[in-house]
């Protein structure tokens, strides 16, 4: 299998595109254009999801492939493939770089002819903005050992010119995006922060009940105690009353006999 050169390519490409454009020819590959048609798959966060379908541009009308969104972009060009090449194609660098990822089948079987639809994704963290007219796929072609059976060779009974539905219905549908994902996180954390203080307020609400409860129970035992103190210190411990003087009367006098005389 040989590949192409630019100069391969420059002198065959009235027969391999419907609209040649020497400019195009870059290195040993064709430049192709961003075409008429293109789908950008829904996600969670569209508010248009459900009525999503492939959208047309105006020559050189922008469009946008949001982070994480899934796409499908047809080539203005109509691509005839010689039955005795294979054609493959990607994306330009420039637009790689930006996170643009091709998720086709990477190449063109002998005998295909009609525009090429190619799927992409926006693996990057931000849009990607294409525009009709702009040259961002590359398209090379090598050369087989022969040239493809009739059984082998794409038959087409017409050109392919437009998004085929068939296509579309293979294509991706809702997916989560990364700022879908980021919203969803976003909510998730705002519930829980609701349910962590909605849990923190009652438990101080609780906690306050049970200090009014801790100080009514010590004001009524303060009072308890003064109560039963007071009723015990009346009871059991009431002084005696005092008790009148007693009137002491003076011993009775026993008559002393006088002195017996002295004898002589």
């Amino acid at each position: 299998m040989t590949f192409w050169s630019g100069e391969t390519i420059r002198q065959r490409l009235n027969t391999l595109v419907d609209k040649p454009d020497a400019a195009c020819i870059d290195g040993a590959a064709y430049a192709l254009k961003v075409g008429p048609e293109y789908y950008v798959s829904p996600t969670d966060v569209d508010s248009d999801r459900n009525t999503r379908t492939v959208m047309t541009l105006a020559p050189e009308e922008a469009f946008t492939i949001p982070a994480g969104r899934f796409a499908l972009v047809l080539t203005e060009e109509i691509v005839t493939a010689p039955k005795n090449a294979l054609g493959f194609f990607s994306i330009r660098s420039r637009v790689k770089w930006k996170g643009l990822v091709n998720v086709s089948g990477f190449h063109i079987d002998p005998g295909f002819c009609g525009r090429l639809t190619i799927a992409v994704y926006n693996a990057g963290p931000t849009p990607i903005h294409l525009r009709r007219g702009d040259a961002e796929f590359l398209i090379w072609f090598a050369d087989l050992d022969a040239f493809a059976d009739v059984k082998d060779a794409k038959r087409a009974t017409e050109v392919r010119t437009q998004i085929s539905a068939n296509v579309l219905n293979q294509a991706p549908g809702e997916s989560e995006s990364l700022p879908g994902l980021s919203a969803k996180i976003r909510d998730v954390d705002k519930t829980l922060q609701d349910e962590i203080r909605r849990v923190d307020r009652e438990l101080r609400e609780k906690i306050n009940a049970l200090e009014n409860i801790k100080l009514a129970a010590a004001i009524v035992l303060t009072v308890m105690t003064g109560l039963t103190g007071y009723w015990l210190s009346n009871t059991y411990l009431k002084p005696a009353a005092p008790q009148a003087p007693t009137a002491v009367s003076a011993p009775d006098t026993v008559p002393v006999p006088p002195p017996a005389p002295a004898k002589k």
